[in-house]
């Protein structure tokens, strides 16, 4: 795929489903740390969200780079937002706040699992 195709295959993903996670790996084999402690935290959560593995094509790992200018995998998009990757999702979830995005936003979670 060219550069503009992968930006554009990235924009399609992230509006099509209220919750991304661009990770290495897959939610239920996540091959790093921090695509696992995201992973856990929804899964906590109970969220139901997309995980697109970037391991499976380097110009998608490369092209979410360039998409954000972050420069770290994993990273998390809630309807169409880019929150921001593991320590910021960390941090969000321990001070309750990733859960009250998720409330504001109207995605389904378990409300009872709100902080660690």
């Amino acid at each position: 795929m060219s550069e503009q195709e992968v930006q554009d295959w990235i924009r399609k993903q992230i509006a099509e489903s209220d919750v991304v996670v661009f990770m290495k790996g897959t939610k239920k084999v996540p091959q790093c740390g921090f695509s696992g402690q995201v992973a856990q935290i929804m899964d906590y959560l109970g969220v139901d969200y997309q995980d697109i593995n970037v391991l499976d094509d380097m110009s998608v790992r490369d092209g979410i780079k360039k998409f954000t200018n972050w420069p770290t995998i994993p990273q998390v998009y809630v309807k169409g937002e880019f929150v921001g990757g593991c320590d910021i999702v960390r941090e969000m979830f321990q001070a309750g706040e990733l859960s009250q995005l998720l409330t504001e936003k109207g995605i389904s979670h378990n409300k009872t699992n709100m902080t660690a």
